[in-house]
């Protein structure tokens, strides 16, 4: 709890900052607390489409929840920022993601 103490603190300061946002997201998910991690990825994702890293995270804690069309979605776009940025390890961390959950 103390860790996400802290990042509430530097959001409070930085409001717009995508990877702190990011942050609280995955210690959220650590806790178990899903929807507030899914709420954070789609604000950083609304915000900051070229955020790519939010993409596989968000995409997987959709397969988790059993919103697997939804994932597909997020994978996909994500694929697509990945694609635009030039980020061939991230375009194939989505890929493979992809793969693994639609075959």
């Amino acid at each position: 709890m103390e860790r996400i103490q802290k990042l509430i603190e530097y959001l409070a300061a930085s409001p717009a900052d995508s990877f702190l946002k990011h942050a609280l997201a995955l210690e959220y998910i650590k806790l178990g607390d899903e929807s507030r991690a899914r709420a954070l990825f789609e604000e950083i994702l609304e915000a900051d489409p070229m955020y790519i890293g939010s993409y596989y995270h968000l995409a997987k804690l959709l397969e988790r929840t059993g919103e697997t069309d939804l994932a597909i979605a997020w994978y996909e776009k994500g694929m697509e920022a990945a694609r635009k940025a030039g980020d061939q390890h991230a375009y194939g961390e989505l890929r493979s993601a992809l793969e693994e959950l639609t075959f």
